[in-house]
């Protein structure tokens, strides 16, 4: 319950810093997703951010509205769409980009490297035992 509580907690706060800076969550989540590769299609997006194809549309949608991002048909598969950022969706990542260092050092405020370390070592093992199935009787 601790790790959920805190799981909770922490992404409502990030949410809110989003927002400060003008942005959201899925927002910020699509941007990355979109950054993080030259040119990424709505499928495999969709995969990276964990959501449905449906709400990723819905969230393309809007940012192609906004002027953040352009999608044109692949010329190898026309049912696929190809993504990238426009320089107003390059700004507001940059924008996010750095609203989202300063949560992070916000968060990690007063504890040491070492402890981190600990700390992501625990996770891990947390994710690793959570994707053991038990055994079925």
């Amino acid at each position: 319950m601790n790790l959920a509580r805190t799981s909770k907690i922490v992404a409502q706060a990030f949410d809110a810093a989003m927002v400060e800076a003008g942005g959201t969550l899925p927002l910020w989540v699509t941007l990355l997703s979109v950054k993080s590769k030259e040119l990424a299609n709505q499928r495999e997006l969709a995969g990276m951010i964990g959501i449905q194809g449906a709400t990723l549309t819905h969230h393309l949608n809007a940012m192609e509205a906004q002027g953040l991002l352009t999608r044109r048909r692949d010329p190898q598969n026309r049912r696929v769409h190809q993504v990238e950022l426009t320089e107003a969706g390059e700004a507001m990542f940059e924008k996010l980009r750095l609203a989202a260092i300063a949560f992070d050092k916000r968060l990690r405020a007063g504890i040491p490297d070492e402890r981190l370390a600990e700390f992501a070592d625990v996770l891990a093992a947390l994710r690793a035992n959570a994707e053991i199935k038990p055994p079925q009787s």
